[in-house]
């Protein structure tokens, strides 16, 4: 190789490193001032999040709204009173389910007694009727042949009175023989049982000797006063006997019939006042404990109990589920508050206490209820002014103020 070809190759090497020297130096500079730049710049997005994270969280707690702020004038427009909480006695109940039945000591079953036909019907389903009200009119056979016996045991009666006055006369007189006046006083007797016995079978069916229209009628009448409630003749029937034509049932008193365990009988006593509540609608009354069963049933190892309950307004109806509440004790609660204090504010159980502006929100923890006044075992302490009626007005104000606050 020639001198001049090293010196050439040497001066292009060297060419080539000066280039990648000021390359490196050019392109590290400004890549270390953008890296710079960059971060300088997520260091600041990142506290301008902090800031924007710190304010929203102010805000969202200024949001919340824990309080009511009242003057004493809407307080007393607004109807709110007062009470303190403190210690009570919690009435402990038992509640069991029960349902509405007749009265079957004010129910009859009405049954013609005698076989017949159906010639009118009066009495309509649900009706209301009165005692001795005529329900239905039968034509029977029966009791025709009865009333005519009944009849010929008034006539056989009256011929031998007759006779028996007339042969005790001619014997006081010395006409004829004492055997005769004895033959007459017998045939009296005789007679006298006799219509007697027809008497008895007429008003055993609770007909009389006497009809208004012929003696084949037959005259169904109401026992007592009450409501119809079943009814199974109609016009042109053949009925029997012992068929059940008609339901009559007193619904001025009913019958709460309830299912006791073994557990609770100690519990559920004849005698004992309780409260019995409809489950579908908002109605309750008082009663007495009328009967419990001395025997459990062998699937259900339960007894049967009933209450007596008044029906003035025939609201309970037979077929109504209730639900019967027995008072089983009390217990002693250190801290207690009116049952309408109770309120639910954000899915959670609260009391609204009264403060210097107004009231706070004081979310509680209940325990036992009697339903007048509820037991708290946490989050309230006793001596606490709370408000007692009208809380569900100052719930609506909290609404109002976190909806403004929101907006």
């Amino acid at each position: 190789m020639k001198k001049n070809q090293k010196t050439a190759i040497i001066g292009i090497v060297a060419v080539t490193l000066v280039l990648a020297i000021l390359v490196f130096v050019t392109t590290g500079k400004p890549s270390s001032e953008g890296g710079d730049e960059h971060g300088g710049g997520a260091h600041e997005h990142s506290e301008s999040e902090g800031k924007g994270e710190k304010a929203g969280g102010e805000q969202k707690k200024e949001e919340e709204v824990d309080s009511v702020m009242l003057t004493e004038e809407q307080i007393k427009s607004a109807g709110i009173e007062f009470a303190t909480a403190g210690p009570a006695k919690i009435v402990t109940t038992l509640t069991l389910p029960g349902e509405i039945k007749f009265n079957q000591d004010r129910t009859s079953h009405i049954v013609p007694r005698i076989d017949g036909i159906v010639e009118s019907v009066t009495a309509e389903l649900g009706q209301l009727v009165k005692k001795d009200q005529v329900l239905a009119v039968l034509a029977s056979t029966g009791i025709s042949e009865l009333r005519s016996e009944a009849l010929a045991t008034q006539k056989r009666l009256a011929l031998a009175k007759t006779t028996y006055e007339r042969e005790k006369k001619l014997w006081e007189d010395k006409i004829s023989a004492e055997q005769d006046y004895l033959q007459a006083r017998q045939a009296l007797q005789e007679a006298e049982i006799a219509a007697q016995n027809a008497g008895e079978k007429l008003r055993a069916l609770g007909a009389g000797s006497q009809a208004k229209s012929g003696l084949n009628r037959f005259e169904l009448k109401a026992p007592f006063a009450g409501m119809i409630v079943e009814r199974h003749l109609s016009l042109g029937e053949a009925v029997q006997a012992s068929t059940n034509v008609l339901t009559l049932s007193d619904l001025s008193t009913v019958w709460a019939e309830i299912v006791v365990s073994a557990k609770d009988l100690n519990t559920v006593k004849v005698g004992t006042t309780v409260t019995v509540k409809a489950a579908s609608f908002d109605s309750q009354a008082k009663g007495k404990i009328s009967y419990v069963g001395s025997l459990l049933g062998e699937q259900t190892r339960t007894a049967t109990a009933r209450v007596t309950l008044p029906n003035p307004e025939t609201a309970w109806r037979p077929g109504l589920f209730v639900n019967v509440e027995i008072a089983s004790g009390e217990v002693d609660a250190p801290v207690v508050v009116s049952a309408d204090a109770i309120q639910t504010v954000e899915n959670k159980t609260a009391v609204f206490v009264r403060s210097d502006l107004g009231f706070n929100v004081v979310p509680v923890e209940i325990g036992r209820t009697d339903g007048k006044n509820v037991e708290i075992i946490k989050g309230l302490q006793a001596g606490a002014e709370y408000a007692a009626k009208g809380s569900f007005v100052l719930k609506s104000e909290l609404g109002k103020a976190s909806a403004e606050h929101s907006h």
